[in-house]
């Protein structure tokens, strides 16, 4: 069985100022979502969807003809390509779209586009963030695992000392496990740093205290691991979910926020892996030399050859 990767790609870009899913970053003008399909081939997986907007779809698509088109698996197989729009007004029959409303609905629904194009486990990740050839190994393994099964999923942790950032205060949601290993909540800290004394804290959102966290708790990275009955269970979700929330302007609809529903009412369970590969991203405009010059270094050190393709 080989795992199939859905790459949430359908940001705007409003706070980046364009398309960062197509911007070149890699020392031949790779983006971060080439990479991503690279480590994703080598750990085994057969598929790849994208979650776009319709506005970029024939671009897109385009891009990944060129790149992508030669590519095979390690079995020799062609790997393949699909591609799904993420829009407001795909939403449940019985419900009225505030025509004021221009914000997406959100990841957890961005991942119930694909309903008709993924029945095997997948993995979703975030197509502005480097993850990792370790992240995509564990996430493999683990789908491979549970082909054919139901009700349990799975996040993958990164160390929370391998996410910060070098221009300041990040927010990371830290996982909390149970001694199974489940996953019992993510709790969200905001302005996560290491500060002068050499200590790392950052603001609980619940208890809006600062707080000591240890550098190798694990946190959410939006690295998902699931079986197909997911997109089922949070299909009646999100239904929930519209009937408070539909003339919400601003309101979205998170995949943790899904998981978690699923965890508290017995739907689910939710394993938490653990990986040493180091995340980093792109926000803002301002990160992109910093990324740029992270691809050079892991380029320089034969991580990476170079084109990649």
């Amino acid at each position: 069985m080989k795992p199939t990767l859905l790459v949430l790609a359908a940001g705007m870009g409003s706070r980046y100022g364009g398309l960062k899913q197509m911007d070149g970053l890699g020392p031949s003008g790779e983006t971060i979502i080439d990479y991503s399909i690279y480590d994703a081939i080598n750990a085994g997986f057969g598929k790849v969807v994208y979650i776009v907007r319709e506005y970029f779809l024939d671009q897109f698509k385009e891009s990944v003809k060129q790149k992508y088109s030669h590519l095979v698996c390690p079995d020799g197989s062609p790997l393949q390509f699909d591609f799904v729009t993420q829009e407001l007004d795909r939403i449940p029959a019985g419900f009225t779209l505030n025509p004021e409303r221009q914000k997406p609905w959100g990841t957890a629904h961005a991942v119930l586009m694909a309903k008709d194009v993924i029945h095997e486990p997948f993995v979703v990740i975030n197509g502005d963030d480097f993850y990792g050839r370790d992240s995509f190994r564990i996430a493999a393994d683990w789908c491979r695992a549970h082909e054919g099964g139901s009700g349990v999923y799975a996040i993958v942790g990164f160390e929370v000392d391998n996410t910060l950032s070098e221009s300041g205060g990040v927010s990371r949601g830290i996982c909390h496990y149970d001694e199974c290993g489940h996953l019992t909540t993510v709790v969200e800290h905001h302005n996560v740093l290491i500060e002068p004394d050499g200590v790392l804290r950052g603001d609980n959102s619940v208890t809006s205290e600062r707080v000591e966290l240890r550098p190798k708790d694990l946190c959410s990275m939006n690295m998902w691991c699931f079986t197909p009955d997911y997109i089922t269970n949070s299909e009646a979700i999100f239904a929930d979910f519209l009937k408070e929330n539909i003339n919400e302007l601003k309101k979205e609809f998170y995949i943790p926020y899904a998981v978690d529903i699923m965890i508290h009412n017995g739907t689910a369970a939710c394993d938490v892996l653990s990986t040493s590969s180091r995340w980093f991203g792109v926000t803002f405009k301002e990160d992109r030399p910093g990324v740029v010059a992270k691809f050079a270094e892991l380029v320089a050190a034969g991580v990476y050859p170079s084109p990649l393709y």
